[in-house]
Parts: C-alpha cells; sequence; structure tokens
C-alpha cells in the first residue's frame, strides 16, 4: 500500500477539479454559443478564473495518475478513481447544496466497499508485474 498516498491524491485533485468546474460555470451563469465568435466565446470559459483553476487542477491529478499508473497495475489503480465520485457527491452537497439522498448514499456505500474490496486483492506493484513477467517467461519456456 506505499502508493495509496498518491491514488489519494489524485483521487482529491481529481474531485477538487470538478468543484472548481462547478464552481466557474455557476459563476459564469448560462452559456449560450450562439451567435458571435465561437473561439472567443470557448476561450473566456477556459480562462475563467474558476474554470482555469479546475483544468490545472486536473493535469495535475492526471500527472499523479500517470505516476501510480508507472507502479502498479492498471487493475488495482483504476478503480480508486470512483472514490472521486464519492468525495464530489459529499462536496456538492456540502458547497453546492446538492441533492444527497438515500439511494445516491446507498450506491456510495457500495463503491466505498468495492475499493475496500479491490485494495484487499493486492497493490500488484512493480514486484506483482515482475513476477507476472517472470511467470510469463517460464510458462514461455516450459511449452
Amino acid at each position: 500500500m506505499t502508493m495509496l498516498p498518491f491514488i489519494l491524491f489524485t483521487v482529491f485533485t481529481n474531485a477538487a477539479a470538478q468543484m472548481m468546474l462547478k464552481q466557474g460555470m455557476l459563476s459564469m451563469g448560462g452559456i449560450d454559443l450562439g451567435g458571435g465568435n465561437l473561439v472567443v466565446k470557448l476561450l473566456g470559459i477556459v480562462f475563467h478564473p474558476w474554470v482555469f483553476a479546475g483544468l490545472v487542477t486536473f493535469v495535475i491529478s492526471m500527472a499523479s495518475h500517470l505516476y501510480v499508473l508507472s507502479k502498479v497495475e492498471l487493475s488495482f489503480a483504476y478503480p480508486f478513481l470512483s472514490l472521486a465520485y464519492v468525495a464530489v457527491a459529499v462536496a456538492a452537497w456540502l458547497m453546492f447544496g446538492e441533492n444527497l439522498n438515500a439511494l445516491r448514499v446507498a450506491g456510495i456505500a457500495l463503491i466505498c466497499a468495492g475499493t475496500v474490496l479491490i485494495a484487499q486483492g493486492g497493490e500488484g506493484g512493480e514486484q506483482g508485474a515482475a513476477a507476472a513477467g517472470a511467470a510469463t517467461t517460464i510458462e514461455g519456456r516450459s511449452s
């Protein structure tokens, strides 16, 4: 579990980016892409302070995810990203007053339970990948 802090950093920066993008869209009001120069309108959206901060945070999250992927199996790391939904749902409820009803809470509980089960399955890091590679090599030679 040595990569768990990096995985959680990826999850929480991903969730933070979503919150920033939502705040940006709320502060901009409705977006009308009709009429006028579409490129100028899109640039206005991208460079809105909250939206831009969200996009930069996504880049940081992606860089962290790439680092994680260089150390552990994708089938281990990727399911943890579902925890971003949990973080976003709770943060959106707290910050924006979004609905967090019983069905969503049940879904969040299932996501958390599934992530715990995946985590119990092992990290599958470099040692696991090396062992899998060695097993493939040995199997290939024994044929």
